[in-house]
């Protein structure tokens, strides 16, 4: 883990935005997967998944065809790095579970994966995990794979419509958002609780509010700046500045 230098201390909070450089569409925007498909966020509710074979076997065919497999980090990514290294970042806190940030550099202990990961798959029954590309390869014989230990129904450790965030990593999110200097909040919507509730937080515990984002968010009106100039030319900029703040 890098530790925060002497000085200024950055609580980064990134979302979808940040990956679409990376060829990963976002949910919600304008070309967003829900915005042009919304029949697949009913592949995310977890009672739909429990309940309906065909809900699973439509769910592993579309993480099957998941960018996130073959996406390589973008500028953003690698500019989140440069500030880890400069000792400014307090945590990496990311909507995303598309392992971008561990790609691109950033220390896996200071990345906080608030809405799981695609890389390993859980049983809701025993909890037996594996890695999800293990699962994958088994669709072809085995469109709704059991759980090999126990023929349980396996779920890949995103967090899905239905199921609580992780709760270390809920308590590792509000504690760097209410301790930084700067909350810097990039490429979300600021609509998914609770983790958009963090800028609120932010902003009570006297923390200066940067949001990068190419549409408004509900906390546009408390940030102390908003950026809407695309993530790949912005975030460079702005970490080079934060860095250079004492």
């Amino acid at each position: 883990m890098h530790m925060p230098a002497p000085g200024l201390r950055v609580t980064v909070l990134t979302g979808a935005g940040i990956s679409t450089g990376a060829g990963i569409p976002d949910f919600r925007g304008p070309e967003g997967t829900w915005t042009r498909h919304p029949e697949q966020a009913e592949l995310l509710e977890i009672d739909r998944l429990v309940a309906d074979p065909e809900v699973r076997r439509r769910g592993w065919r579309m993480w099957r065809a998941h960018p996130a497999w073959t996406a390589r980090p973008a500028a953003g990514h690698r500019a989140l790095v440069d500030l880890a290294e400069a000792g400014r970042l307090q945590a990496l806190l990311t909507q995303n579970f598309d392992g971008l940030h561990q790609a691109a550099g950033s220390d896996p202990a200071d990345v906080v994966e608030l809405h799981g990961s695609l890389r390993t798959t859980s049983c809701l029954a025993c909890g037996d995990r594996q890695p999800t590309v293990d699962v994958l390869a088994r669709l072809d014989a085995e469109p709704d794979p059991p759980c090999a230990v126990c023929g349980g129904v396996l779920k890949p450790d995103v967090v899905y419509f239905g199921e609580r965030l992780p709760d270390r990593a809920l308590e590792r999110a509000i504690a760097a958002a209410t301790d930084g200097d700067v909350l810097l909040a990039i490429g979300t919507t600021l609509t998914v609780q609770p983790v958009a509730s963090l800028a609120a937080l932010a902003a009570e515990s006297g923390a200066e509010v940067v949001i990068v984002n190419a549409e408004p968010t509900p906390y546009d009106r408390i940030a102390d700046r908003v950026v809407r100039e695309p993530i790949e030319r912005a975030l460079p900029a702005l970490v080079a500045e934060l860095v250079a703040r004492d």
